[in-house]
């Protein structure tokens, strides 16, 4: 039977290359010339103007079905339904003259929480992304393939912006009723595979599951860590650890089984990526890879250090790139969870414990300084709070997915740490970034079990327990204002977090007493 696309209305007038390989992607990509290979064999490319999500032009059509679950708001944008289905007609009269590149694949390692999806691609390139990042089947199980989810792409596709009921040339639209994700203007892929998250996110606490921003890993003995953290905290660096395998570095649900990852790839950044340092994301980075506006040199390798397009540089490759991983990505409950900040203000102590309340506390408040580059018109280190360390891909209200936590917690005697990956001795601009091997020292400790039996001294500002020794770190940098030379200075700026931190936390109407009580409160 001849493959078609009848059924979203899409009826090409060129061919249609479906779960193409990605040596054959690479191929078809040159003919197209979306980019060059690197000299390590990664294909490269440059996604023009956008670098970078764009949270103003993400949409969810606003139905009967989802109006009473969606967490409407600045990040949840409302869109009508009948400018979807115009900029859908629009697009797939784009789309008939085009080549098309279909990726049939599937999300989520275990089977009774997976989801069939379908990406429809205008380049090559982009399907190479989808084909490294999702989960793939073998070619016989494509013979009878539903998909329960379509992605279609044109990022050639300009809207006209108000006029077509959008703020800009670009969209990202989810369409729950139809099964659709429109995607237009926009060639940074991060678009496609956040998309996707955000509606597991949406659809897995139906069925008891937590779905989480994280990466994970399991050690030898079946101990399972979880990493949660916006882009740019370390979530991938940290996760990919020598000694432990790989479940996922970004996306997972959290059911009574234990964990299991969305995805069947990687999507690294890689700016100031060091050989040394982050030797598995370095290596991974290899034929099969897509590098994202990373500058080549005269001999066409990767000049990791330079972000003249941008700061949000990146990698996408699939797991068993990476030696050390669990491939299939599933792994028990977690006996450790760490919270990653990027803290700017330089005042969040390297590492703390935290019950359950303070946990659940600092899920919903979700602290830590974009950086530049993870979004349009971030150019520098800037104090933020995203819900769920992940608000825009989590489309239910916060105290949802945090309930969920909570839950876990209990259930299955997990520890939590807040581990500050920022900076330490000034704020952003004065001190220095956290030296990582200190941090991964510390997250070792943590997740091998070494902190459990500890001795901790409470800090009164931000209400955790910070431990008095830790291996391989030098203990005077635990209190984060042993590291300041002004140490009036530092009042101030904790002064200041804390401030923020109880200010932002009144947005949430309907939290219990002990949840309140794990606030920071300053105290000099």
């Amino acid at each position: 039977m001849d493959f078609n696309l009848n059924n979203l209305k899409i009826n090409t007038n060129k061919e249609i290359y479906r779960n193409l390989s990605y040596a054959e992607l690479v191929s078809h990509a040159i003919k197209n010339e979306e980019g060059i290979l690197a000299n390590s064999g990664a294909f490269v490319v440059k996604t023009g103007k956008y670098t970078g999500r764009s949270p103003k032009d993400r949409f969810i059509v606003r139905q009967e079905s989802v109006n009473d679950l969606i967490n409407w708001g600045e990040v949840n944008l409302p869109i009508e339904e009948e400018i979807f289905n115009n900029l859908y007609s629009q697009v797939i009269d784009y789309l008939s003259a085009k080549n098309l590149y279909v990726f049939d694949g599937y999300v989520g390692a275990m089977k009774e929480y997976s989801m069939n999806i379908r990406v429809v691609n205008e380049l090559a390139s982009q399907a190479l992304m989808s084909n490294q990042l999702f989960r793939r089947y073998e070619k016989e199980q494509l013979e009878s393939f539903k998909p329960e989810f379509n992605v279609i792409v044109a990022p050639g596709f300009k809207a006209k912006g108000k006029e077509d009921g959008v703020n800009s040339e670009a969209f990202i639209i989810i369409n729950f009723e139809k099964k659709i994700v429109l995607i237009g203007g926009s060639q940074y892929s991060g678009e496609i595979k956040k998309s996707i998250f955000s509606i597991m996110n949406f659809l897995l606490p139906k069925k008891g599951v937590f779905p989480m921003h994280c990466s994970a890993n399991i050690g030898e003995d079946g101990d399972t860590a979880v990493f949660f953290g916006l882009s740019g905290t370390g979530k991938t660096t940290l996760s990919a650890d020598p000694d432990r395998k790989l479940i996922g570095d970004d996306e997972h649900g959290w059911c009574n089984e234990g964990v299991f990852n969305f995805e069947g790839g990687c999507y690294a950044k890689t700016i100031k990526l060091d050989k040394e340092k982050e030797r598995e994301i370095y290596n991974a980075l290899k034929f099969g890879a897509l590098l994202e506006n990373v500058i080549l040199d005269e001999n066409n390798r990767p000049m990791f250090d330079d972000d003249s397009l941008t700061e949000n540089t990146r990698g996408a490759y699939p797991i068993d790139f990476i030696e050390n991983v669990e491939i299939s990505g599933v792994g028990g409950n977690p006996n450790t969870v760490v919270f990653l900040t990027a803290d700017a203000f330089g005042v969040i102590p390297p590492i703390s414990k935290l019950t359950k309340e303070a946990a659940m506390y600092h899920f919903m408040s979700g602290y830590t300084s974009k950086l530049a580059g993870t979004e349009r018109g971030i150019t520098k280190p800037k104090a933020t709070f995203s819900a769920c360390f992940g608000e825009p891909f989590m489309l239910m209200k916060p105290e949802v997915y945090a309930k969920l936590l909570g839950e876990r917690i209990i259930k299955n005697n997990t520890e939590v740490y807040l581990v500050n990956t920022g900076w330490s001795g000034g704020e952003y601009g004065v001190g220095k970034r956290m030296n990582l091997s200190y941090t991964r020292a510390m997250v070792k400790a943590a997740i091998e079990g070494n902190l459990r039996n500890a001795e901790f001294e409470k800090d009164e500002n931000f209400n955790v327990l910070i431990p008095k020794e830790v291996p391989n770190v030098p203990s005077e940098i635990l209190k984060p204002k042993n590291t300041w030379e002004d140490k009036k200075e530092y009042d101030k700026k904790v002064y200041e977090l804390v401030k923020q931190f109880r200010e932002n936390f009144k947005k949430f109407d309907s939290v219990s007493e002990d949840i309140l009580n794990a606030a920071p409160g300053y105290n000099k």
